[in-house]
Order: C-alpha cells, then structure tokens, then sequence
C-alpha cells in the first residue's frame, strides 16, 4: 500500500511539472505572437525571401521524390514481367526437350 502512494504522488509529481514547464512554454510564444501583432511587425524581407526559396528547394526536392517513387514502381513492374518472360520461355525450352 506504501509502494502505491509513493508511485501516486511521483506520478502526480511528474505531471504538474510537465504542467508547469508546457504552460511557461505556451505563455511565451503566445506573448511574442501578441507582441509582434500590436507592433505589426513582418519579418525583415530578406528573411521572407530566404523561407520562400527554402519552401522551393523542398517543393523540388518533393517532385523529385515522387517521381523516384512512381518511375521505381514501373521499373519494378517491367523487371517482374521481364522475369515471368524468361521463366515462361525457360518452361518451354524445358517442355520441348
């Protein structure tokens, strides 16, 4: 019964903590957001410049993913038809000798 509250209260510990600590976190980035909009300040253009080329260079870096994903597909289709050729044609050869 002892164990029990111990682990009780170190769980009860452990989440008020964690409570505490996600609730200073909030605070903060929802006093910087306040801020920045009763100021009305936009990030500096160069670094609205930077982020729109970094979310290109991922856009492309996605395409090219995608067309590895569908071409690997393809590729694998045609190798298995290869290979259902060369067996059918290995079983013939073997039939007819």
């Amino acid at each position: 019964m002892g164990e029990m509250v111990i682990i009780s209260m170190t769980i009860v510990a452990v989440v008020l903590i964690a409570g505490i600590s996600l609730n200073g976190i909030v605070d903060k980035v929802m006093s910087t957001k306040r801020q920045r909009m009763e100021t009305g300040s936009l990030p500096p253009p160069s670094e609205v410049r930077e982020i729109a080329e970094r979310q290109q260079m991922i856009e492309d870096r996605l395409r090219v993913l995608e067309r590895i994903a569908t071409d690997r597909g393809n590729l694998l289709a045609n190798e298995i038809e290869a290979l259902r050729s060369d067996s059918l044609a290995i079983t013939k050869v073997k039939d007819t000798a």
